[in-house]
C-alpha cells in the first residue's frame, strides 16, 4: 500500500454520495457528495440536519490532537494512538499529522481498514493466530518495504501457529512479548520465566523477529498509582533482561520497542519509561492511548491522567449528541428521540447538558437521563426544568469507543454550528 494510494483513498471519502445510510444528515442533501455537502458549510441547527445527530466539536478535536502531541513530545514518547476508538481514517491521518508514530489496532479487520487508507506503521495489540489474516499481512509486508507491523505474542502455541501460517511468505513479522498485568488480568504471559520461553520460541523460527516487550497497564488488578508503577517497572526490567541476554539480536533489529499506555494511566507510563536504562539499541517508548481524540463527558473525564497532572493541560470532550423532545407526558417526565442505537451506554448513561429553543442555548438545569430504550432517552425533569416538545437537547456521552461505532458519518461543527467536515467510520 503506497502512500499515494492511501492519500487517494482518503480523497475518495469526499466523493461518497450522501443518502439514507447516514443518520442525522439533511434529507435534501441526498445525492450530494460528502465534499459537496461540506463545502456548503451548513449549520447543524438550521441547515436541515435531523435528530438524533451526533456531532464533533471542530475546536475541541483540534485541541485534543495538539495536547497529546505536545504531551508525547515533552516526555520523549512515541505515540501510536489506538485506532479502534474511532475507526476513522480521516482521524488516523490527523493523528499522524500531529506526530503519531503510527496507529494501534486490535483485530485483522481494523488493520485492513488502516492499510486501505495508507497507514504505514501499525501496532497490533493482540496475538494474531488466524492463518488467513497472517498470510494477508505477509503479503502486505512483501509488497510494501516501507510498511511495518508489530504484533503481540503471548504463548508458545501462538508462536507455533504464526510460524506455520507464515512459512515461505517473505520477511519476518516483528513481534513483542506481551507481559500480563497480573493474575486475573486479560491477555499476556503471566511470569518472566514464561516470557523467556515465548522469546525462545520466537528465536527458534525464521518467520518472526523479536523486537521488544509490551502490555496494558489498564488491566492491573485493583489499579492505583503504586500498583501501576510497579507493573510498568516489571515491564521495563523484562526489556532490560531480554537485552542483556541478547534476545534482541535478530537480523535487522534497529531499536527495542517498549510499549504500554491506555487512556487512564499514561502519566505513569511517562514516569516509568522516562527512567528506562541505556540498552544495547535505541528504545522506542511507544504510548498507545486512543480515547483522547474525542475524550468524553463521563468515564474518561473522571479517570484521565490530566486530573492528576493539571499543569500538563486538560482534554476537552468533543462529542455532543443532539436529540429532540418528542413527548412531555408530565411535569416530571420527558422523552427525546435518541436511545441505545445512538448513544453509548455501556459505562454511563448520557448526561443532559444544554437545551436549544428558538436559536438560544441554555444549561439543561433540572434534567436527568434515567434510562434508554432502543430509540428514546427517558428524562426526569425537576420543577426548575424548562423543557417543551420540540426543544433540542444536547447530551454528553461516556466512552468514545462505543460512541463512534454507532455513527457512520459524523458532522464536525464549529462553535457556532457551522459544519466544516464529516468523519467516516468503518466498524
Amino acid at each position: 500500500m503506497s502512500l499515494g494510494t492511501g492519500t487517494e483513498a482518503l480523497a475518495r471519502l469526499a466523493e461518497e454520495r450522501v443518502d439514507h445510510r447516514f443518520k442525522g444528515l439533511p434529507p435534501d442533501a441526498d445525492g450530494l457528495t460528502v465534499g459537496e455537502l461540506a463545502a456548503q458549510r451548513r449549520n447543524l441547527f438550521t441547515g436541515g440536519f435531523t435528530t438524533p445527530v451526533l456531532a464533533l466539536s471542530a475546536e475541541r478535536l483540534e485541541h485534543n490532537l495538539r495536547l497529546m502531541e505536545t504531551y508525547a513530545t515533552r516526555h520523549g514518547l512515541a505515540f501510536a494512538p489506538h485506532g479502534k476508538t474511532s475507526m476513522a481514517p480521516r482521524l488516523f491521518q490527523r493523528q499522524i499529522e500531529h506526530g503519531a508514530w503510527g496507529i494501534t489496532l486490535a483485530v485483522p479487520h481494523q488493520v485492513r481498514v488502516a492499510r486501505a487508507f495508507g497507514v504505514q506503521r501499525i501496532f497490533l495489540a493482540n496475538e494474531l493466530t488466524d492463518p488467513a489474516a497472517l498470510r494477508w499481512i505477509a503479503g502486505e509486508l512483501a509488497a510494501d518495504p516501507a510498511f511495518r507491523l508489530i504484533c503481540y505474542v503471548d504463548s508458545v502455541r501462538g508462536v507455533e501457529l504464526m510460524d506455520e501460517a507464515l512459512r515461505g511468505t517473505g520477511r519476518p513479522l516483528d513481534v513483542v512479548v506481551e507481559l500480563a498485568a497480573g493474575e486475573g488480568a486479560r491477555t499476556g504471559v503471566r511470569t518472566e520465566a514464561e516470557c523467556a520461553a515465548v522469546a525462545d520460541a520466537v528465536a527458534a523460527v525464521p518467520t518472526l523477529r523479536l523486537v521488544g516487550v509490551a502490555g496494558y497497564e489498564g488491566e492491573v488488578p485493583r489499579a492505583d498509582p503504586e500498583r501501576v508503577h510497579a507493573w510498568l517497572r516489571r515491564l521495563v526490567a523484562l526489556a532490560a533482561d531480554f537485552d542483556k541476554a541478547g534476545r534482541f539480536a535478530g537480523a535487522g533489529v534497529e531499536e527495542i520497542v517498549v510499549s504500554a499506555g491506555g487512556s487512564a494511566w499514561f502519566d505513569a507510563v511517562a514516569d516509568v519509561f522516562g527512567g528506562i536504562p541505556g540498552l544495547s539499541l535505541p528504545v522506542l517508548k511507544l504510548l498507545r492511548s486512543g480515547a483522547y481524540v474525542s475524550h468524553d463527558d463521563g468515564h474518561y473525564r473522571r479517570i484521565t491522567p490530566f486530573n492528576r497532572v493539571p499543569q500538563e493541560g486538560a482534554l476537552e470532550p468533543a462529542f455532543r449528541l443532539w436529540a429532540q423532545v418528542v413527548s412531555r407526558p408530565s411535569a416530571e417526565q420527558a422523552f427525546v428521540n435518541a436511545g441505545k442505537r445512538d448513544a453509548a451506554h455501556d459505562l454511563d448513561l448520557p448526561s443532559a447538558q444544554v437545551v436549544r429553543r428558538d436559536g438560544l442555548e441554555r444549561p439543561a438545569t433540572g434534567i436527568e437521563v434515567t434510562g434508554l430504550s432502543d430509540q428514546h432517552a427517558w428524562l426526569r425533569t425537576g420543577p426548575e426544568a424548562d423543557l417543551a416538545v420540540g426543544d433540542w437537547l444536547g447530551l454528553g456521552l461516556s466512552h468514545p469507543c462505543t460512541s463512534f461505532d454507532k455513527w457512520q458519518l459524523i458532522p464536525v461543527a464549529e462553535a457556532d454550528g457551522t459544519v466544516v467536515d464529516y468523519i467516516r467510520t468503518f466498524f
